[in-house]
């Protein structure tokens, strides 16, 4: 039995992905809550910003309000139910619930960020009132619609279209524009602003990117039990779809640093978005479509999970168990 064969495997012993299990114990050793992120300390730095830097702030929160959410669904509607590996199930729950606390702490993100209610409404609806985060949102339906319909994975082609599903929200969703994100996040605190935000958007990244190696273990994994999938036309296919997401950020990035930020040029984010989709594509064995380095040194990290001054942090930050032990000997 192969991992996309249809069916509901609910045996856990003897353990034929122990991969997806360990990723399920790491996931639980980075626990954390929203309570332990202060936002507060945000408050005077938002009125140091200039009507730019307003501006970046405001559009990054509205994509924000709304796109973990887009995330979950995906992940209930069309992941879950092919992904045939119990230990790969208990990953992605895992997962769920990491999406929600994602949700929960944009939601204190708008409430101290933006405590006009009609403005936070405005932040829900930004699908569809604010075209550039629209492309973005209308890019993800385009893909989690694809596969809505299919209830078994029974031929070749209905496998094909559930790896470029996974790969999307993978490559293209978390592994893109969740990246660029970040990138502005960064970019806020290299300036000596919004701490607190920075704060925990490190949690936030840390699971992004357990939950984008996940994905990859299981395309990795499919690769291996059907290598016949991965032809020529799958790799078109993903090629132009993640040529597409650079596309769709490229526009967000136009919108949210076309007043002119001092310091973050649409140029320099081009380039790092590029940058990272040819990283992408390098994850999944594909040529590069770019060529471009990383312009942004303050991302440098981004790829190496930060360790803060251990009196500047919560012991939590370093790792929490189920059962409350906490262990420093883990590689950050």
């Amino acid at each position: 039995m192969s991992l996309l064969d249809p069916g509901l495997d609910l045996t856990l012993r003897p353990m034929k992905y122990p991969e997806f299990f360990d990723r399920f114990k790491d996931a639980i050793r980075n626990t954390w809550t929203v309570e332990e992120v202060d936002l507060h300390t945000d408050l005077a730095d938002l009125h140091r910003l200039s009507p730019a830097e307003r501006h970046l702030v405001s559009r990054l929160v509205a994509f924000f309000a709304t796109g973990d959410t887009i995330v979950a669904n995906n992940l209930v509607l069309n992941l879950y139910q092919h992904i045939n590996s119990p230990e790969g199930r208990l990953y992605l729950s895992r997962q769920l619930f990491e999406e929600a606390v994602h949700v929960q702490f944009y939601l204190n993100l708008l409430d101290t960020y933006v405590p006009d209610e009609n403005e936070r409404y405005e932040a829900f609806v930004a699908i569809e009132s604010i075209p550039s985060i629209k492309r973005k949102a209308d890019f993800c339906f385009r893909w989690i619609d694809s596969v809505f319909e299919l209830r078994e994975l029974t031929t070749r082609d209905d496998r094909k279209a559930f790896l470029l599903n996974l790969i999307c929200f993978a490559a293209c969703i978390e592994g893109l524009f969740f990246y660029g994100a970040f990138a502005y996040v960064y970019f806020l605190r290299s300036r000596g602003l919004l701490h607190g935000l920075a704060s925990g958007t490190n949690w936030v990244f840390r699971d992004e990117s357990m939950h984008m190696a996940f994905a990859f273990d299981v395309v990795d994994t499919v690769r291996r039990e059907e290598p016949d999938l991965f032809d020529d036309e799958l790799a078109r296919k993903v090629t132009e779809m993640l040529k597409d997401a650079v596309e769709c950020e490229a526009q967000f990035a136009e919108d949210l640093l076309g007043q002119g930020v001092p310091g973050l040029s649409t140029k320099d984010m081009r380039t790092y978005l590029e940058h990272v989709a040819d990283r992408r594509l390098a994850q999944l064995d594909l040529p590069p479509v770019y060529g471009s380095s990383n312009p942004l040194p303050f991302m440098d990290l981004q790829d190496v999970q930060e360790l803060s001054n251990f009196f500047e942090r919560r012991v939590s930050a370093y790792q929490v168990g189920v059962t409350g032990s906490v262990s420093f000997d883990d590689d950050f």
